[in-house]
């Protein structure tokens, strides 16, 4: 077939059970109406890999990071010429191997990296995506179509490039918080654990501890892969610990010379490197996250999920409110572990003090009753 006129390519998945693969076949079957096939070693309803590379106008290899270059290598012995005039992408965190293989095929080629793990949101929406259009032609149509429904921020870069910068955002970053994780882990018991520690919390450690528990809850071998994986990591991990070496053995030398290296090297120099507009705009941002923070903290609100996604739906809301005469301190959207989308309600604490547990009750229960939403946690339930 001449994939470039066929507006319904069937899509292929190398790795349809995994996290990524079953996300991209949702989207592409629920948001493209597609056809997708894969294989994977883990499920038994899916293809073998001879029959996926003849069936697939669009092959997509979403497999472990380590793993990816010698799956691609075994694919395009496989295909040998009959992918020509298809599309091949990867979905890989490192991009320069894997595009380099992919290079060896006769397709169309495109390296991707979705900067985020699949998210719990039918799109991309509000996530970046590193775009690598390395051989693209007789695609570039679909793929222009494919990455605007899928609604991420894309940004195209090389493949070299990518890795590079990914040493620095990704590498450097998990490092620090894996070794921050690990320190916690030897030094906190004597303090008498996490537990212990938060009441005493600053923003500052609430937000990176944030993230520490968000790497530790994931796959750990993403994040070992990241660290192996990418040849630019190393170096950044050397000039990280030079760095960590250079504040230690000043802070062990003590006095006003080492106090002076320090601030001269790890604080002013950088400060000028980042610039002052740039420092404005993330201390203004590190106190909106700080507010944020204190409003989640609350324990006085409802948590509503509106099950109809349309105009006049939180005017409704609020007028339930309105209409009990209850004040809002609040209100932010976001979305459950399982993925709803809802709305937290902050309420006026010194109010909330004062209503009852029937009055808190019928606050939640109006909601319900009249059809708006369900509420799904909140003061409502306190005295109950």
């Amino acid at each position: 077939m001449s994939a470039a006129r066929d507006p319904s390519p069937v899509v292929g998945i190398v790795g349809i059970h995994g996290a990524y693969g079953r996300w991209l076949r949702a989207f592409f079957e629920d948001r493209m109406g597609l056809q997708v096939v894969g294989h994977d070693p883990a499920g038994e309803d899916t293809l073998p890999p001879h029959e996926l590379v003849r069936r697939a106008d669009v092959l997509i290899f979403s497999t472990p990071i380590r793993h990816t270059p010698a799956v691609i290598r075994q694919y395009v012995a496989l295909a040998d010429g009959v992918e020509r005039g298809r599309l091949w992408m990867d979905l890989t965190s490192t991009k320069h191997t894997p595009v380099t293989e992919l290079l060896h095929s006769q397709a169309e080629v495109v390296g991707l990296h979705p900067m985020c793990a699949p998210p719990k949101t039918p799109t991309l929406k509000g996530r970046v995506m590193a775009v690598c259009p390395a051989r693209l032609d007789a695609w570039r149509d679909w793929l222009a179509d494919f990455l605007a429904r899928i609604e991420a921020e894309c940004v195209s870069v090389e493949p070299s490039e990518h890795d590079r910068a990914m040493a620095l955002i990704q590498g450097l970053v998990h490092a620090a918080h894996m070794a921050q994780a690990d320190v916690l882990r030897e030094l906190a018991p004597s303090l008498g654990g996490l537990d212990r520690l938060r009441p005493l919390r600053t923003v500052g450690y609430e937000l990176d501890l944030t993230v520490t528990e968000r790497i530790l809850s994931g796959n750990p071998a993403i994040y070992e892969d990241i660290q192996f994986e990418n040849p630019h990591v190393l170096p950044a991990l050397d000039r990280f610990a030079e760095a960590i070496e250079f504040l230690r053995t000043n802070v062990r030398r003590g006095g006003d010379e080492a106090r002076h290296q320090v601030r001269s090297r790890l604080l002013a120099r950088s400060a000028d490197f980042f610039g002052t507009p740039t420092l404005v705009g993330g201390s203004h941002g590190f106190e909106r996250l700080g507010y944020l923070l204190v409003d989640l903290e609350s324990p006085d609100y409802l948590s509503v999920f509106l099950p109809e996604d349309r105009p006049g739906s939180l005017r409704a809301l609020l007028a339930v409110f309105e209409r009990l005469g209850v004040n809002l301190a609040s209100i932010h959207s976001s979305r459950t572990p399982d993925g709803e989308l809802h709305f937290r309600i902050g309420l006026d604490a010194a109010q909330v003090a004062a209503m009852s547990a029937d009055e808190l009750s019928m606050l939640g229960a109006s909601i319900e009753a009249e059809g708006i939403g369900r509420v799904l946690s909140g003061c409502h339930l306190r005295r109950e």
